[in-house]
C-alpha cells in the first residue's frame, strides 16, 4: 500500500476539497468505528469525507486495553455471536496488519475458590476455538501448575490449580486506527483532524445533507455536503443526537477503563495473564517491551468526557488486585510510571451492572436520516464498519438507484503490511536492527519503527539518513516527527508522543529525553512562534505529570 502525502502543508487543500465536494457520504468521528467505516466505504467507490474534533484516535481508540481479542468473558453470558464475530475477525485483522496486530499467548490461571473451574474452563475454550475458528498452535491447552508455573514463575504456588493457554492478538489501537485512515486515501477519501461538527445541515425534506463545522486550528467555520451522514463520534454520540433532536429511546451508557503501566523489572510476568479479582471482575497483565501494564477497571462515568483522570481509587485497585495475584511482587504508588484512562461507549440496559452490560453494536437512525453506531469492540470494528456501509448503500439503491462494490476490507492490507506472516515481521525486524546498530541505536529502536509503521520504516530510515544531527537518537526522532507531519496530519508534539507513537504510555522516559528535539522539529516544520513552542513545551510538561505522577502526597 503506497504512502500518500497527507501534510499540514497540504491541509488548505484538504479544506477546499471538503467545501467544493457533495459528497456520498460524511463520517463523524476519527476512532476505529469511523476509521473502519471510511476505508470500508470508500474503497466500495463512495465520495467520502470523515471530521474528526482532535487527532485521529485521540478519544476511545487510544485508551482500550489494545488487544484484539475474542471476548472469552461473554461466553460466561451466552453471548455466542459476540464470541463468534471478534473471534473470527482476530486473524483478518492480523492478515491485514501482521506487524500491528501481534499474536500474543494468553495464560488463564485457576486457583482455589476463583471464577474458571477446570473443567468449565477447558469446556469455554474449547467452544471458544470452534466458534472463533482457532486453528494450529493457536488452539487452546489446558496445564497442569507445575507447567503454569513455568511459563509464569509469579503466579500464587499454594492456590494455583492450572492454567488455560489460548491465544489472543496485542496490538497498539491508535496506531490501527490511523492506518486505516491512511490506507483509505488510495481509495480518495477525504478526512482531515480538529475539525468539529457544530450543526448539521437539513435539505428542503428536513433531512441530514451534511454538516457545519468549525476548524479547530483556524477558528474558521464552513460546511461539508454529503447524500448521508454517518454519527460514528464513541462516547460523544449522543451529544451529536442531540444536536440532531433526535436523541429518544435507546441512550448510551459510559464506562471508564483505567491502565498502569510499571517498568518491566518492577512487574516482569514472561507472559499475559488474564486473572482473577478478589471483587469477581478480572483483569490483563500484559509485557510490552520495557514495560508491563495492567488493567482495566468499569465505573460508571459521568463527567468531563474531554479530561478523564485516572483518580487514586483507581490505581489502588488496579496494584492490589496485581498484588494479590502475584504474591512475590509488591507494587506501590511510586512505581507507577505511566497510565491512561478511556470510556466505553455502551449501550444502556436497565438494571445492569457496568460489566453485564453487553458489548455489541447498535445503529439508531433518526426521523431526520441521521444514521449513527455506538457499542461494539475493537476487535469488530471493520464488521460495524460493513453494517454502516451496506445500510448506506441500500439507501443509495432506494434513493438514488445507484450501486457500490460489496464489502472488500477483509482482503485489503493497511498501510506499512507487506508481510504474508508474521514471521516475516521477526525477520524484517532484525534485518533492520543490523541496519541501525551501526549507527548506535538499540534493538528496541527497531521493534518500535517496526511494530508502528511496518515497511513505513524505509520512508523514516530514508529521512533518518539525510539527517545530520550528531546523536543518532536524536536523528531518529526527529525523522520519526517528519515522517508523521507529512503521511499522518500531524498537528501537535503532544499527539506525537501520545497517539502516533504510543511513548507516553511505552516509553515514557524516551519523551523527557527527546522533548526538546521534537518541539524544535516542530517550529522547522510548521514555522511556530516561540511562545507557540513554549506552550506545546507547558502543556507536555503537564501530560507527562498528569500520567506519571502519583504519589500519595499528591493523590490524597
Amino acid at each position: 500500500m503506497k504512502n500518500i502525502e497527507f501534510t499540514n502543508l497540504k491541509r488548505k487543500e484538504i479544506i477546499a476539497q471538503l467545501k467544493e465536494t457533495h459528497f456520498d457520504l460524511v463520517v463523524i468521528g476519527g476512532g476505529i468505528t469511523g476509521a473502519g467505516i471510511v476505508l470500508d466505504a470508500a474503497s466500495r467507490g463512495m465520495k467520502v469525507a470523515l471530521v474528526e474534533k482532535k487527532d485521529f484516535a485521540s478519544g476511545t481508540s487510544s485508551k482500550s486495553t489494545k488487544l484484539v481479542h475474542g471476548g472469552l468473558r461473554y461466553l460466561k453470558q451466552f453471548d455466542f455471536w459476540l464470541v463468534k464475530e471478534v473471534g473470527s475477525e482476530r486473524a483478518i485483522v492480523h492478515k491485514l496488519a501482521p506487524h500491528l496486530v501481534i499474536p500474543e499467548k494468553m495464560l488463564l490461571p485457576l486457583i482455589e475458590n476463583g471464577q474458571y473451574g477446570k473443567w468449565l474452563t477447558s469446556i469455554g475454550l474449547k467452544v471458544y476455538d470452534i466458534l472463533a475458528q482457532v486453528e494450529g498452535d493457536d488452539k487452546r491447552r489446558m496445564v497442569e501448575k507445575k507447567e503454569a508455573m513455568k511459563l509464569e514463575p509469579l503466579l500464587p504456588k499454594k492456590i494455583l490449580k492450572g492454567a488455560g493457554y489460548y491465544a489472543e492478538y496485542r496490538t497498539d489501537d491508535a496506531r490501527l486506527t490511523i492506518e486505516n485512515i491512511k490506507t483509505s486515501l488510495s481509495y480518495g477519501s477525504i478526512p482531515i483532524n480538529y475539525t468539529r461538527v457544530a450543526e448539521f445541515l437539513y435539505n428542503d425534506d428536513e433531512m441530514v445533507s451534511g454538516v457545519k463545522v468549525k476548524d479547530e486550528l483556524t477558528g474558521e467555520d464552513y460546511e461539508v455536503k454529503a447524500n448521508y451522514v454517518v454519527n460514528a463520534a464513541g462516547p460523544w454520540t449522543d451529544d451529536l443526537r442531540k444536536i440532531n433532536h433526535s436523541k429518544k429511546g435507546k441512550r448510551l451508557h459510559l464506562t471508564k477503563g483505567v491502565h498502569l503501566v510499571f517498568p518491566h523489572e518492577k512487574l516482569p510476568v514472561k507472559q499475559s495473564v488474564y486473572f482473577d479479582i478478589p471483587d469477581g471482575r478480572m483483569m490483563f497483565a500484559i509485557p510490552r517491551g520495557k514495560i508491563t501494564y495492567v488493567g482495566t477497571t468499569d465505573t460508571n462515568y459521568n463527567d468531563d468526557k474531554d479530561e478523564i483522570e485516572v483518580d487514586f481509587a483507581d490505581a489502588i485497585y488496579l496494584i492490589s488486585a496485581v498484588n494479590n495475584m502475584f504474591p512475590d511482587i509488591d507494587l506501590e504508588m511510586e512505581d507507577i510510571i505511566s497510565t491512561w484512562a478511556g470510556l466505553r461507549p455502551l449501550i444502556h440496559e436497565e438494571g445492569k451492572s457496568t460489566s453485564e452490560i453487553s458489548r455489541k453494536d447498535e445503529i439508531f437512525q433518526s426521523y431526520t436520516g441521521l444514521i449513527s453506531i455506538a457499542g461494539g469492540k475493537l476487535t469488530g470494528y471493520r464488521k460495524m464498519a460493513e453494517r454502516i456501509v451496506n445500510l448506506v448503500a441500500k439507501k443509495f439503491e432506494e434513493d438514488h438507484k445507484k450501486e457500490f462494490d460489496k464489502c472488500s476490507t477483509e482482503k485489503i492490507s493497511l498501510c506499512g503490511s507487506d508481510f504474508k506472516k508474521y514471521k516475516d515481521v521477526k525477520k524484517y525486524q532484525k534485518a533492520v536492527l543490523s541496519r541501525i546498530e551501526k549507527e548506535g541505536l538499540s534493538e528496541y529502536d527497531a521493534y518500535h519503527l517496526v511494530s508502528n509503521y511496518g515497511k513505513q520504516t524505509e520512508k523514516i530510515l530514508g529521512l533518518f539518513n539525510n539527517r545530520t544531527e550528531k546523536s543518532p537518537e536524536e536523528r531518529m526522532v526527529r525523522a520519526e516527527y517528519e515522517f508523521c507531519a507529512k503521511y499522518e496530519l500531524l498537528q501537535t508534539p503532544l499527539d506525537f508522543f501520545i497517539l502516533h507513537t504510543g511513548r507516553m504510555y511505552f516509553d515514557i522516559d524516551s519523551i523527557r529525553q527527546h522533548l526538546d528535539a521534537v518541539l524544535a522539529e516542530h517550529q522547522t516544520i510548521f514555522k511556530s512562534s516561540v511562545q507557540e513552542i513554549r506552550t506545546y513545551k507547558a502543556m507536555i510538561e503537564h501530560e507527562l505529570d498528569r500520567h506519571s505522577n502519583f504519589s500519595i502526597e499528591k493523590r490524597v
